[in-house]
């Protein structure tokens, strides 16, 4: 059976990849690009404390609470990043969006008086045609 530490040791691997294909995308959100890097640091804090925990006081990492504390808030942090890089995207992509939708609503209002352009002019040139005709019933009538 492998043991907690071997298993530990090789997860990093898949989580490696994982990271090397997210910033490879490019589409992840820098902040929370930055959060999911940050959880090396607490894996690189955690290994520390708990092998210092063992050598200083002979115990796990867990039954010394102000290292375990410590080597938790490294996790916080990551965890935060994370939500705040994914809230920043969320947040802008909404207002891209609504940008997206005024600019629609603009320029269907700016169609609209080009219509009423159109009519003006075709007003307009009801007269130029009934002048039209005066004119040809004078010519007649003289």
């Amino acid at each position: 059976m492998i043991s907690k530490d071997t298993l530990f040791a090789l997860s990093l691997f898949p989580y490696l990849g994982f990271l090397w294909f997210l910033t490879r995308s490019g589409k992840a959100p820098r902040l929370a690009l930055i959060g999911f890097y940050f959880l090396l640091v607490f894996v690189f804090v955690t290994i520390s404390a708990g092998v210092y925990a063992q050598e200083h006081y002979g115990r796990s990492l867990a039954n010394v609470d102000w290292l375990h504390g410590g080597a938790e808030f490294f996790l916080s942090v990551s965890n935060i990043l994370v939500i705040l890089g994914f809230r920043q995207a969320v947040v802008s992509a909404r207002r891209k969006q609504k940008q997206t939708t005024n600019n629609q609503q603009q320029t269907t209002n700016n169609k609209q008086p080009t219509t009423n352009n159109q009519q003006q002019t075709t007003n307009n040139k009801q007269p130029t045609t009934n002048n039209q005709q005066q004119i040809t019933n004078n010519q007649q009538q003289n």
